[in-house]
């Protein structure tokens, strides 16, 4: 923990209200951190906060219109609430990429800001495939990004919902992608990286949608976040339709395993957070991990705060970006709880 983290947590909080997102004091001092409340972001779903080594938190997330990537950045998580949004890339009106643009994900490596994101294409926009752009710009709000590459994956089929990692002085590359002669949407991949679009080695398959619910309307294994901790790889990834059903699985590696073997991650029989009937929040999934103020380990998600959906759940704007802090049970794994009402989040 930094210092500065560490002078953070020793302060008191502002509360910040739900309706209008102001700080209202509570006889705590000028500076002290405000506390989020959820929904963190409305209408932004798929959900990353990423913490740089500048001290800012980076959001990003998918828009309902789903032409554009869109950037944020505060030094609280409150304040992403009400942060300034820049506007990093449009679809072009025709041809490729002018179709559905969804789940982007905003990462720094090798001097360079990249973004991960699937587009479709103009007249057929769920033939998705993924991209990155970048730049050596320290400012990735006002930067000036390069033009979209392709990455090159072993298959051109259906692709998206890309994150990357580091372990061990190796950088990895963890998407979902549908695979042909498999009778699934899409399974989960991975492959440590070369350079920013291509891979360094034959893909491993992790897993494959194969429990009641993960195939709930559709056989979904999306999404992959990746947390290091306990001498573990925890890899959460979102299964079954966008509505309701959505929720998170789980497969475990020790952190000395081959990660490139399947046979090193074990997958959770059961759900690892799924939706909330008592606190009204349904469909949780699409997840990353950051820290917050205090160096609590954070859980960062969408959900809806209705069940029931009028037509295609990916035309219902009302995926909402929401956090929470997590422990972990004596064997070292993550509980998640349950989603948490609306609220502050404390």
């Amino acid at each position: 923990m930094t210092d500065k983290t560490q002078a953070l947590s020793r302060r008191y909080f502002l509360i910040t209200t739900a309706g209008a997102g102001a700080a209202v004091a509570t006889g705590a001092q000028a500076g002290e951190v405000p506390v989020p409340v959820n929904p963190l972001v409305r209408q932004r779903a798929d959900a990353q906060i990423y913490k740089h080594t500048d001290g800012y938190y980076y959001f990003t997330g998918t828009v309902p219109e789903y032409d554009r990537l869109i950037v944020r950045r505060s030094r609280t998580l409150a304040g992403l609430r009400t942060a300034g949004e820049a506007v990093v890339w449009r679809r072009p009106d025709e041809g490729k990429m002018g179709g559905y643009i969804w789940a982007p994900e905003i990462h720094h490596f090798d001097g360079q800001w990249h973004i991960y994101y699937g587009a479709g294409d103009k007249g057929d926009p769920f033939r998705v495939r993924l991209y990155v752009i970048s730049t050596s710009d320290p400012d990735p709000m006002t930067g000036r990004w390069s033009r979209p590459v392709q990455m090159d994956l072993p298959w051109d089929t259906f692709n998206l919902d890309a994150t990357v990692f580091s372990h061990k002085g190796m950088r990895y590359f963890c998407w979902a992608q549908h695979e042909p002669g498999i009778d699934t949407n899409s399974n989960l991949y991975l492959a440590p990286m070369a350079s920013p679009s291509t891979l360094a080695a034959t893909p491993v398959r992790l897993t494959v949608p194969e429990y009641d619910w993960e195939t709930v309307k559709y056989k979904v294994a999306e999404a992959p976040a990746v947390l290091i901790r306990n001498g573990r790889l925890f890899l959460t990834y979102s299964a079954s339709a966008t509505d309701a059903n959505y929720c998170l699985g789980l497969l475990t590696a020790d952190e000395n395993a081959d990660l490139m073997d399947a046979a090193s991650w074990t997958k959770s029989p059961e759900p690892v957070f799924k939706s909330s009937d008592e606190n009204k929040v349904w469909g949780p999934g699409h997840n990353s991990f950051t820290v917050d103020e205090q160096g609590r380990d954070i859980l960062v998600y969408h959900g809806r705060d209705y069940k029931e959906i009028t037509g295609n759940s990916l035309f219902d704007p009302n995926r909402h970006t929401r956090i929470q802090p997590f422990g972990f049970r004596a064997d070292g794994t993550p509980d998640f709880g349950v989603p948490r009402a609306n609220g502050p989040v404390s």
